[in-house]
Parts: C-alpha cells; sequence; structure tokens
C-alpha cells in the first residue's frame, strides 16, 4: 500500500513539474524534493524519469483500455481517451518539444488504434469484411487521428480538439461501414 502510495506521489509531482518545465530542466533530485523523499527512494521504483515518463504513458493508454465504452461513438471515445492530454497541456507540449517525443507519439499512436480497432469491430458487426480489411481500416483511421493530434500539439494546442473531433465525425459519418461493406462485396467477388 504503502509503494503505491509512493508511486503516486512521484508520478503525480512529476506531472505537476511537467506542466511547468520542459522535461530536459525536470531532475531526479526535483522530484524527490517535491515528494520529500530521498532520492535512493525514487530509484527504487525508476531508473530515471523517462521510465518514469514512458509508465505514465503506459498507465493512461490501460485507463484508456479499461474504460472504453462501446456505447460511445469513435469520437466521444478518443475525446474521452485524450482526456489525460486536454488536462495536461503544457505537459504534453514539453513532451513534444524534448528528446522523449517518441513515447508522446506512440502513446497517440496506441490510443487511437484501440480506440479505432474496437470501433471498426463494433460497426462490422453482421458485416462479413475480411480481418485484414478490417485492421487496415482501423490503421487508416489510428495514422489520420495520430497526425492529426501531432499537427495539433505542433501548432501550440490552440484549437478546441472535441470540435475538431466531432467536426470530422460529421464529415466522414458512414464511412467506415461504408468501406466495411465494400470489404464484403469484394471478398464475394
Amino acid at each position: 500500500m504503502a509503494q503505491q502510495y509512493t508511486k503516486k506521489m512521484i508520478r503525480e509531482a512529476f506531472i505537476k513539474m511537467l506542466n511547468e518545465h520542459p522535461l530536459n530542466k525536470i531532475t531526479v533530485k526535483d522530484i524527490a524534493t517535491a515528494c520529500e523523499i530521498n532520492r535512493n527512494t525514487f530509484y527504487y521504483y525508476y531508473t530515471d524519469v523517462y521510465v518514469l515518463l514512458s509508465e505514465i504513458f503506459q498507465t493512461e493508454l490501460q485507463t484508456v483500455i479499461d474504460e472504453y465504452n462501446d456505447t460511445l461513438s469513435w469520437e466521444e471515445s478518443f475525446i474521452v481517451a485524450a482526456r489525460f492530454a486536454l488536462e495536461n497541456r503544457t505537459a504534453i507540449y514539453h513532451v513534444y518539444n524534448s528528446m522523449q517525443r517518441e513515447e508522446l507519439v506512440n502513446y497517440i499512436h496506441n490510443v487511437s488504434g484501440n480506440v479505432m480497432m474496437r470501433y471498426v469491430e463494433k460497426v462490422s458487426n453482421g458485416i462479413p469484411a475480411s480481418s485484414a480489411d478490417k485492421k487496415l481500416i482501423s490503421s487508416f483511421y489510428q495514422c489520420a487521428l495520430t497526425e492529426m493530434v501531432l499537427r495539433w500539439i505542433s501548432s501550440g494546442m490552440k484549437e478546441d480538439p472535441d470540435t475538431i473531433i466531432r467536426r470530422i465525425g460529421q464529415l466522414f459519418d458512414g464511412n467506415i461501414e461504408l468501406s466495411l461493406k465494400r470489404s464484403a462485396d469484394l471478398n464475394n467477388v
């Protein structure tokens, strides 16, 4: 129980600092001081701040997977999944502008993939689309969403992501189902 508390305290202090300072300006000493622990305690749980960052993204991804709701549209699911990024915009921007950008890119790509794969599976219910085509459709939207989020971050995260995602959903409404039906038709040829 104490270990979970200490890890949670370290994660929260790190995220708070990341919302205030660039990643390369945060040290283990800073985190230990903020948590009122010694550096050895930090090193008991993490080898460095980059391992801590990776764990945070993995934890957030697992939260997305655990909280996924089949009744949500892909847009609502993606917005729910993006909650961590929206609540920590400055921290995300600091990671994006650091040497650890790949951690962020992988997180966004994995969240997008998880949301789209589940949504495509839901929509394909009753449509005999091939598994390969389902993966292809999911991957296409995963890549598109990932790139859109990365461009949003690189432009300073000014636009409201909720509005953008919902607009994309309106513009492309029905395309996934249509693609799945085309897959079924192509398989019957």
